[in-house]
């Protein structure tokens, strides 16, 4: 308690420039406001303030951790109004972005829910494979599936995501199943067109070592989700996410194959502008998500 206060104490006195008037706010003598900035700087052992008789001002130490205390005193309020009974409502225009397919089973379903909980928050849902520039085109909250490349963009991830391969009985049956990575040459491999962003290829794990394989096949598509349903008709392997094949393995209908081989999961992600300052409606959307991910069980019976 007596370091948020503190902290509480040299934000204040940043922003006002003066003890008297933070004292005066908080109806304290300005020698308490005094020593409370005292014994930061003397935990910190760094000076934060410059204090005259004239005005006080920030020391390159006190800008930069200013900026920290800010968004902890944000999140903290954030957080007390989303659990509070009484608290500040979540309101405004919530802007989402997710890709197609994981859009359509798995962001698209959580939304009658969420707007449910804030009456006050409408919401668009945009759905497309391209790489939506978030800041750019004004979203506020993108859903990626996968490796994310390196951006100035803030991430957190949701859940796991993890590539298996996946086959119909009926064509394992016919064809056999593969037993190493290598076998896949010899197998109907249903894969993503050369347009599609797939370039590696598929990625297995091979005496510990992570390896990339270009299956070939007699068919291919630039859309997952036909790829998807062409493996449910028998037509080959195909390498798809735990997200869109779980429901399937455990209802018989799929049969994952070189499951020793898999590769380590990558995840599911909400990116965002920045953290500082974002808005009430975009923290609760994301916690909404990712307790909605968390669940095990969720991946199984869910959309």
């Amino acid at each position: 308690m007596d370091r948020l206060k503190q902290i509480e104490a040299f934000v204040a006195v940043a922003a006002k420039g003066s003890l008297t008037a933070v004292a005066g706010a908080l109806g304290v003598a300005p020698a308490v406001i005094g020593r409370r900035i005292d014994s930061l700087e003397e935990r910190l052992g760094v000076k934060l303030l410059r204090r005259t008789t004239r005005r006080i001002t920030l020391t390159h130490e006190g800008s930069a951790f200013l900026e920290d205390c800010q968004r902890i005193l944000a999140d903290i309020a954030n957080a007390e109004a989303s659990v509070s009974a009484g608290g500040v409502k979540a309101s405004g225009h919530l802007r989402v972005t997710a890709p197609g397919g994981f859009g359509r089973r798995h962001v698209a379903p959580l939304v009658p829910g969420f707007v449910a909980q804030h009456p006050e928050v409408s919401l668009s849902l945009n759905l497309s494979d391209r790489v939506v520039d978030i800041v750019n085109e004004g979203y506020d909250c993108a859903i990626r599936v996968g490796d994310l490349p390196d951006s100035n963009l803030v991430s957190l991830r949701l859940a796991d995501n993890r590539r298996q391969c996946v086959a119909a009985p009926a064509y394992l049956e016919k064809a056999g199943r593969p037993q190493v990575p290598a076998d896949l040459s010899m197998h109907a491999c249903l894969t993503l067109s050369s347009e599609a962003s797939q370039t590696r290829g598929w990625a297995f794990l091979v005496d510990g070592e992570l390896v990339h394989v270009r299956p070939q096949g007699r068919v291919d598509c630039s859309d997952g989700q036909v790829l998807h349903q062409w493996c449910l008709a028998g037509l080959g392997i195909a390498w798809r996410s735990t997200w869109e094949v779980e429901r399937d393995i455990a209802e018989g209908r799929l049969v994952e194959v070189l499951a020793e081989h898999a590769a380590p999961p990558n995840g599911i992600y909400a990116l965002v502008p920045h953290r500082k300052h974002l808005p009430l409606r975009v923290r609760l959307w994301i916690d909404f998500v990712r307790h909605t991910y968390g669940d095990a069980g969720y991946w199984r019976g869910g959309p």
